[in-house]
């Protein structure tokens, strides 16, 4: 293997182990809330709260990684936001009951440590991944979202049944201290980009924003990840709960049909991103997934106690297929229609209208299912999202041809 071809190893290797980190971070409060609600004396539905709380600080870091990234490089900023979601996980299974409002603020730092690492990724792969190869690559890196998601719903229900779920939130935090000191070995041989005497600029992460809501193919897709980001983080956040309280499952039962679905979401995005390449546009295969997801979430609305095990799970595992396996091929259209020497920016901009999305749905789902004292309304909510984002994207069109987009001014 030569230099080049181990630096790009290296470099996937690295940003797939600190995607999956953070994405077990942020859905370690999904897979435990039923132990964590009993105990702190709250209801199970504040995961849609907390979960909202996340996305708000992972939508401001986005944006402001931008100037960081620039100056301190991309595996430094990833280190920090490693250990920015350790901290809040790890307070998640420290506080008290008395203190549970305080959950807010480890939502917050949870948030603020997820927000930057796909842009942060983003960067890192584009400088070091052969362009021949990039759809393949970036499609693996993005699979540590629901890789990570994976890992909780298996892993986390049994540890916290042998040693409290507190226990296991804070075991969660220690993995992440340790992929912060693994990634250190590669940091100076991938931030080779870092400009530590460069200024941060709010010009520059205003320009990028203008970027993208004026030019139309950006901001379609932008609008996009609104709705499908809203229906994946809720499926992620309450199937647990839903599974539980509304079908009876045990707790083992319900975190394993999560894993079912993030399995089904790491096979999707690889294989929708292959359809993507090689035989449907991306216009297509985006309005289909919303399509498919639609019917799986109004068919898990209608699901009854009695329903077989293996048909809930095998339709939760379709349902990730769709719902999470969309993200690749929207970063990779991303990416095609950014500027230059922009994809890094272009994506961290674009998640403000992605995190954006997480943060309105999950704390809808939770109020719809307080009115009308249960959870099926919110999966028939879903799939009326889904469907109606999917439509709207077709139906409008792709965009006519103009000029593609050009770096701002502020960064030229």
């Amino acid at each position: 293997m030569n230099r080049d071809a181990r630096t790009a190893a290296v470099a996937l290797v690295v940003t797939l182990a600190i995607q999956a980190f953070t994405s077990l971070a942020a859905t370690t409060p999904a897979v435990l809330a039923p132990a964590l609600a009993a105990d702190m004396g709250i209801s199970a539905s504040w995961i849609g709260v907390f979960v909202g709380l996340v996305y708000a600080g992972a939508m401001l870091s986005s944006i402001v990684s931008i100037g960081f990234m620039e100056r301190y490089g991309a595996i430094r900023v990833s280190q920090i936001c490693v250990i920015l979601c350790a901290a809040g996980i790890a307070m998640v299974g420290a506080l008290p009951a008395s203190a549970a409002p305080l959950l807010a603020g480890a939502a917050v730092l949870l948030g603020l440590g997820y927000g930057p690492i796909t842009p942060a990724s983003s960067q890192i792969l584009i400088r070091t991944i052969q362009p021949s190869r990039m759809a393949l690559m970036f499609s693996i890196k993005q699979t540590g979202v629901p890789v990570g998601a994976a890992l909780a719903g298996a892993l986390l229900p049994a540890v916290a049944i042998a040693v409290g779920w507190r226990t296991a939130a804070i075991a969660v935090g220690l993995v992440g201290v340790l992929i912060a000191l693994v990634a250190q070995s590669t940091q100076r041989a991938l931030d080779t980009d870092a400009q530590p005497g460069r200024a941060f600029s709010v010009g520059v992460v205003v320009e990028w924003l203008r970027l993208v809501a004026t030019s139309p193919a950006l901001a379609e897709l932008a609008a996009l990840s609104f709705a499908y980001a809203s229906v994946q983080v809720c499926m992620l956040s309450y199937l647990v709960v839903y599974l539980h309280d509304t079908l009876q499952w045990s707790l083992v039962e319900a975190g394993l049909a999560l894993t079912a679905m993030t399995v089904g979401g790491v096979f999707g995005r690889i294989g929708w991103g292959a359809v993507a390449d090689r035989m449907l546009n991306a216009r297509r295969v985006l309005t289909l997934i919303g399509c498919i997801a639609s019917a799986c979430a109004l068919t898990l609305a209608c699901a009854t106690p009695e329903w077989p095990t293996g048909a809930v799970l095998s339709l939760v595992a379709v349902l990730g297929g769709t719902a999470i396996g969309w993200n690749g091929v929207q970063l990779a259209e991303l990416a095609r229609h950014a500027p230059e020497g922009g994809a890094g920016a272009v994506t961290a901009a674009a998640s403000v209208i992605t995190f954006a999305g997480v943060v309105a749905g999950p704390p809808s789902f939770a109020a719809l299912a307080a009115m009308t004292a249960g959870y099926r309304s919110g999966f028939v909510a879903l799939s009326l999202v889904s469907l109606g984002a999917a439509a709207a994207f077709h139906w409008h069109g792709p965009p006519r041809r103009r000029d593609a987009p050009k770096l701002p001014s502020t960064t030229a």
